[in-house]
């Protein structure tokens, strides 16, 4: 074990280190944890008793993983074949109990975790997401392989999100949901089948958006989901009607990109069992 600040005391002795692990000043280690080789884990970080942290872990600074979570384990993926590959987990990050994070596959080579991110028990984050920095996944919530969450994105407790989904920024799903197309940047997405629900205002008024901001956000949304028009004339007459600024290009360009498809507004009547 290489530990640049020489805190053996901050060790408990019924822990087990690789000797190839490398802990900065300050990190501290309670009984019965086992750090596997090529491990690295910035200066302050705490990690509570029974955890696993894996080959390919690189934990940042004064982060929190607390008692029975495992970290770097190998993805759940047939196709991989024991390349080397990575979990980073950003500073000041707390993960709670018997969450379960795996490493990358040679899709990304590494699934990420950004700074300042809250991840709540038993939670899953698979192989080769990326999760943006403020993020909050509430207990029991699971993310299946290549998910890419936005900084600042709330999810509720018990949500399954699907492989390849796209969470836009500063977007809010709630609990229960199952999360199956991509949801876009500053909107609440309730209800089952999983739906636009608005404006995510009050998360936007905590992190400081100006109610011109908010309002400029609410009125695109209106023409993508109550102006009956396809996806690409809204947003041609988003473009050609709204002036530029950071919100509608993160909007139109999120929409633009994805993948999997948008959500959609609810309809009445809609078969909950779509």
């Amino acid at each position: 074990m290489q530990n640049e600040a020489g805190d053996d005391h901050m060790i408990h002795p019924h822990t087990y280190i690789h000797p190839n692990a490398r802990l900065a000043q300050n990190v501290k280690i309670d009984p019965f944890t086992v750090i596997h080789q090529d491990v690295e884990i910035g200066e302050g970080t705490w990690i509570g008793s029974n955890v696993t942290i894996m080959e390919g872990a690189r934990i940042g600074k004064n982060c929190r993983i607390f008692p029975g979570a495992v970290i770097a384990a190998t993805p759940q993926d047939l196709k991989f074949n024991g390349e080397k590959t990575y979990v980073e987990i950003g500073d000041n990050t707390t993960i709670r109990e018997f969450v379960t994070i795996h490493r990358g596959t040679t899709d990304r080579f590494k699934t990420k975790v950004g700074e300042n991110c809250l991840i709540m028990a038993y939670s899953h984050i698979a192989h080769d997401c990326i999760i943006g920095n403020n993020c909050i996944m509430s207990n029991s919530s699971q993310c299946a392989g290549h998910v890419v969450m936005g900084d600042w994105a709330i999810v509720a407790g018990v949500c399954a999100i699907h492989q390849f989904v796209h969470i836009g920024q500063h977007s809010f799903i709630a609990g229960g949901s199952l999360v199956s197309k991509d949801v876009p940047p500053y909107i609440k997405a309730v209800r089952t089948p999983l739906s636009y629900g608005g404006v995510n205002s009050v998360g936007l008024k905590r992190r400081g958006f100006s109610l011109q901001q908010i309002n400029g956000i609410l009125d695109i949304y209106r023409v993508i989901y109550n102006k009956n028009l396809n996806i690409s004339q809204a947003l041609e007459y988003i473009e050609e009607e709204f002036p530029a600024t950071d919100e509608r290009d993160e909007i139109v360009g999120f929409i633009r990109e994805s993948g999997r498809g948008i959500i959609k507004r609810f309809a009445k009547g809609a078969n909950e069992d779509e």
